[in-house]
């Protein structure tokens, strides 16, 4: 089995070919393919290859899928015995992708 371990959108991701996945905003159009050169770890069934910080000459192609609005995610803050409350939320900004190869 190969996988990978890939720093993307200030996240880190294990991953395998033909993977969906969603991650931040990536700032890319859909359909468009690209290359991450953050692979941190690269395993090809018993080679365990692990970067310092990231593996030299391993790369991982994906390509991008949807970009869309992800549902809105609500924080509370308060103060106890002052009456102090506010409410905020957001809706985060996503991109699904797929990976379609990983290189060695």
């Amino acid at each position: 089995m190969k996988y990978a371990v890939i720093a993307i959108s200030g996240s880190q991701f294990k991953i395998e070919e033909n993977q969906k996945l969603t991650v931040s905003n990536l700032n890319l159009k859909e359909g468009d393919k690209s290359v991450c050169d953050q692979v941190l770890l690269v395993a090809n069934d018993d080679k365990i290859e692990v970067g310092a910080p990231t593996v030299k000459g391993a790369k991982v192609e994906f390509q991008v899928l949807k970009n869309y609005q992800g549902e809105k995610v609500k924080t509370f803050r308060y103060k106890a015995k002052s009456k102090y409350r506010k409410t905020r939320g957001f809706r985060p900004q996503l991109t699904d992708i797929q990976i379609i190869k990983i290189t060695q």
